[in-house]
């Protein structure tokens, strides 16, 4: 009898079974297109590696090259190689089609003989390629993401004093330099490989609108770009990325003209907003544009007057924000990025990176997150928290 119980229940159960996978297959036939159709997008800052604000507020040529010494020390602090570890590591969980970098530094040095204004400095500095690094952890067991385009923005060299002290120096060198050294700026694009991601037309320029500072007197345009893309996710149409940094600070601009104007309170990275969605501007697209980046700039979280002026301008002109503001992701208050070196969590208190859409009746926001905001083998990331959105195409 126990035999006979059994095999009833054995069939009652397989019944069970059939009606639920029924059931299931009609919850399948209405629900939405799988996520492997989505659009999966990050911005992330990689923090340049040192407050370069020594050196831009300098006096003199002397200041300038004891900060220099300053900046490197702090680059060195900062050991890339092991915040690309930790970068690479929270861009593969999110697993992006496409990203958007910020501050791809690259460091270089030439013997301190040289005249700077020739900018010879060729050979990288340890750990000094951000980008080349980066690139190195993501693929180290397979290839699964390729730089679409990456373009320089700000580049200087100068002496830099190492030791601090400004009265010995290298033979042949002056202001107690020991090394100069030199900073190259790059924003980029990196696409998912694996056929997944198609890509063309990669472009990129500068803005015409530019912040002028005068490190040790000397006049200098601190040159800022943007980079796109057109680009195809395998089961959604194809789109606009643009990838793009405004300006961080703001007291005086040189523009097309070559004139010079103080002005303050964010009209520099307000008029490099502009820039984006004006005539011929890489948001200016008969293409879905998906715009994305560190834009030093939210109306909802504005530290300062001027702070909201270029995320109002771009939601004026039709974007809409397709990305969370909870948590928020901007940005630590410590210029040495270790464990201890000062930064909390509490100091993500504003929003300055972004992901909008100039099409929001075709590109829905499925979900967004905000990763990187604890320190991983020791270092955060970046002084910002990465953004990731999966976005959906109608």
């Amino acid at each position: 009898m126990s035999q006979r119980m059994s095999r009833a229940s054995l069939r009652r159960g397989r019944g069970r079974w059939i009606l639920a996978l029924a059931a299931l297959a009609a919850i399948a036939a209405v629900a939405p297109a799988s996520s492997q159709a989505d659009v999966r997008v990050m911005s992330r800052n990689l923090y340049l590696g040192a407050d370069l604000s020594p050196g831009t507020n300098a006096g003199s040529f002397q200041e300038l090259v004891n900060a220099a010494g300053q900046i490197l020390h702090q680059v060195d602090q900062n050991d890339f190689r092991i915040r690309a570890k930790v970068l690479a590591h929270e861009i593969l969980n999110q697993n992006p089609d496409l990203v958007g970098l910020q501050e791809g530094a690259l460091w270089r040095k030439a013997p301190c003989t040289d005249n700077p204004l020739s900018f010879t400095a060729t050979q990288v500095r340890p750990g000094g390629d951000f980008l080349g690094l980066l690139l190195s952890e993501l693929n180290k067991d397979g290839r699964h993401y390729r730089i679409a385009v990456s373009e320089p923005e700000f580049d200087f060299q100068v002496w830099a004093n190492m030791d601090g002290n400004e009265s010995t120096s290298a033979p042949g060198c002056p202001y107690g330099s020991e090394t100069e050294g030199r900073l190259t700026m790059r924003d980029a694009i990196l696409a998912r490989t694996g056929g997944r991601v198609i890509t063309s037309d990669p472009r990129a320029a500068h803005f015409n609108t530019l912040l002028q500072v005068k490190p040790g007197g000397f006049p200098l345009n601190v040159t800022r770009r943007w980079t796109s893309d057109d680009a195809r996710v395998t089961g959604e149409p194809k789109f606009r990325f643009v990838n793009t940094h405004l300006e961080a600070f703001d007291n005086r601009l040189t523009n097309h003209t070559n004139q010079n104007t103080d002005v303050g309170n964010g009209r520099v990275r307000e008029a490099q907003a502009n820039e984006l969605f004006g005539s011929g501007g890489p948001a200016d697209s008969h293409l879905p544009v998906i715009l994305l980046g560190d834009l030093n700039s939210d109306t909802r979280t504005p530290l300062k007057p001027g702070d909201q002026l270029a995320d109002r301008d771009l939601l004026n002109a039709g974007f809409v924000e397709r990305s969370t503001y909870n948590p928020l992701g901007c940005c630590l208050n410590a210029d040495v990025l270790t464990a201890g070196g000062g930064a909390s969590v509490s100091d993500f208190d504003h929003k300055v990176d972004h992901v909008m859409t100039n099409d929001p009746s075709q590109v829905r926001l499925v979900k967004s997150s905000v990763t990187g905001r604890y320190p991983t083998k020791g270092y955060w990331g970046s002084d910002h928290a990465g953004l990731s959105s999966v976005l959906a195409f109608k």
